[in-house]
């Protein structure tokens, strides 16, 4: 109720009052009919003012009730957009904002796609039952109070019914609850074949490797997996929704043979009989409407909790860290990092310095620990306290976001202005046109960019617009403008030249000193002849850093790196 308020107060109240508005309707509906069969059954004139009126109401509560149903739905479906959309803020600032080796593990990906796949819309499922309950309260205690007056022996007939329906509305729960969280892994599998099949990033090779039938024969084969197991819990359901609408319609035929029977008794007049009724099958219909939402509150039970779990894990800190100018560099000094579940460190006691200004290069074969270095280094993985310092002194992880800047290999092309593409590295200050402008220039774009349709403002990628598209290596130039433009004094690349030709690739590291405008960088690298213009290498096996110092050191001191550099060099002149 809290997250409806916060969604839409307005809204909530107006659905509170459409609800009681319903159910009081509902109880006029009973009064009018009870007026106008006393006035049929006592055989009065057509034109008699008292069955004018009674029939007059019938027909005015009646025509209100059918409105105010539809007037219900329409705003249910308005405040159910609203609390739908506050909880995925909520979900998103959690997927945005949690560290980065969280959001990696295997555990916290299921745990997001059950809350996005099943919790997500459960707000919005118990805010409708909440208010239907609110509505159908009003109307069981409205109908009730109309059966007192007429026979009291007919309410508690009415009610049992409710006994079985809670403790069925629970066992179902259960089920539902276990069903979601059982089948998570085939839904995901199921979404990740989907993706492989329907994305544009993979038609080229599934179409080069005539790939599609076997992943259609996987996806089936998932499907029918899912098929089985949904068939299984959906007939268990079936179970207890006919066993909760069997004690509903019991009761409903025992009040009204209790009707006939008191009828017959004459204990009460046929008026009062035919108002008990149409009185008693609205209060069953009450009923139903409360035992529906009281079920669809305790199934979403388990499903809140865990999305309130979900919401209240602890990520990294939202406030902004502040950028801070590099004096005389960043020191790294026993570094250690381990991914969970790991046999071995992916980082070990490492030691490197990247003095203000200069060039650092990380060199060493795949899986030797330069990337989640370079994470380190970036803030994005935690370090010991003390163990980087920027100026010589200990600095706080999100300052150190905030003064570093990182361009992965795997880096994102999004699907919006070029503009947008480079500015979202800096979204928290407003566009700054000349040093975008500046930084496409910076990396040989610019006037590539001047050519499109639209200039700064086209659209990038055809998924969601009719828009442009560039080529592997101007992408790759973009992404590093969009490091660029960060303007922060330490930049972390990975790869940065991985979809550039020869000829482009030499011209940027032939110039890297002019386009980095004198911030200081860790180059990674595996092409030795890009990293050795490097100020200072650091070569790193198994995690560790096993050598240093600059090229011409290395190739003399005839280590890892000179057998490396030999090898990559043999291959250029062999060829």
């Amino acid at each position: 109720m809290a997250t409806v308020r916060e969604a839409d107060p307005r809204g909530a109240v107006l659905a509170f009052v459409l609800q009681v508005l319903g159910a009081l309707s509902a109880l006029g509906v009973v009064l009018a009919s009870r007026l106008a069969l006393s006035a049929v059954l006592d055989e009065r004139a057509a034109d008699d003012p008292d069955l004018l009126i009674a029939l007059l109401l019938l027909a005015l509560f009646t025509a209100l009730s059918g409105s105010v149903g539809v007037l219900q739905a329409a705003q249910q479906r308005l405040l159910g957009e609203r609390v739908s959309q506050l909880v995925w803020r909520r979900l998103l600032r959690v997927t945005t904002s949690v560290d980065l080796p969280t959001y990696e593990s295997t555990r916290f990906l299921q745990r997001l796609d059950r809350v996005r796949s099943n919790a997500v819309s459960r707000p919005v499922a118990v805010s409708g039952a909440l208010l239907g309950l609110v509505g159908s309260g009003v109307g069981v205690a409205a109908m009730t109070a109309a059966l007192l007056s007429i026979e009291p022996i007919l309410v508690p007939v009415l009610l049992a019914a409710g006994i079985p329906s809670v403790l069925i509305a629970r066992r179902s729960s259960r089920a539902e609850f276990d069903f979601a969280k059982d089948s998570t892994y085939l839904a995901q599998r199921r979404g990740y074949l989907k993706m492989l099949m329907s994305h544009r990033f993979s038609a080229a090779e599934v179409r080069a490797f005539g790939a599609g039938p076997g992943l259609m024969a996987r996806h089936q084969q998932d499907d029918d997996a899912y098929l089985a197991r949904l068939t299984t819990h959906s007939r268990l359901k079936q179970r207890f929704a006919l066993l909760t609408v069997a004690a509903s319609g019991v009761s409903l035929a025992l009040a009204l043979l209790v009707i006939v029977a008191l009828v017959s008794a004459n204990r009460i007049a046929l008026p009062d009989a035919g108002a008990a009724a149409i009185a008693a099958r609205l209060l069953a219909g009450q009923l139903v409407t409360v035992f529906r939402s009281v079920t669809s509150l305790i199934e979403s039970g388990p499903f809140l909790r865990d999305l309130e779990g979900f919401l209240a894990m602890d990520g990294l800190s939202t406030e902004a860290g502040e950028r801070r100018g590099l004096e005389t560099g960043l020191a790294v000094r026993g570094a250690t990092f381990s991914y969970p579940g790991a046999t071995r460190r992916a980082v070990d006691e490492v030691d490197i310095d990247v003095p203000a200004g200069s060039v650092v290069a990380l060199v060493g074969e795949n899986g030797s620990g330069k990337t989640t270095l370079a994470k380190i280094i970036a803030g994005l993985y935690p370090a010991a306290a003390d163990s980087i310092t920027w100026d010589g002194e200990a600095i706080e992880p999100a300052d150190l976001r905030a003064s570093v800047t990182v361009l992965f290999q795997d880096f994102i092309r999004y699907q919006m202005s070029v503009a947008d593409n480079v500015v979202m590295s800096d979204t928290s200050n407003p566009v700054d046109e000349d040093r975008l402008r500046a930084a496409l220039d910076r990396v040989g774009v610019g006037s590539a960019i001047e050519a499109l349709p639209r200039g700064l403002d086209t659209v990038l990628g055809i998924e969601l617009e009719d828009g442009a598209d560039l080529s592997g290596g101007q992408w790759q130039r973009l992404a590093l403008a969009r490091a660029l433009y960060r303007d922060s004094p330490l930049v972390v690349l990975d790869e940065p030249s991985a979809a550039l030709d020869p000829r482009a690739e030499h011209e940027l590291f032939a110039d890297v000193r002019r386009v980095l405008d004198g911030r200081s960088a860790v180059l990674i690298s595996h092409r030795y002849s890009s990293v050795r213009l490097a100020d200072h290498i650091y070569v790193m096996d198994g995690g560790r850093v096993i050598e240093h110092g600059s090229h011409a050191e290395l190739v003399a001191a005839g280590g890892r790196y000179a057998e490396l550099y030999e090898l990559q060099s043999r291959t250029y002149l062999e060829s």
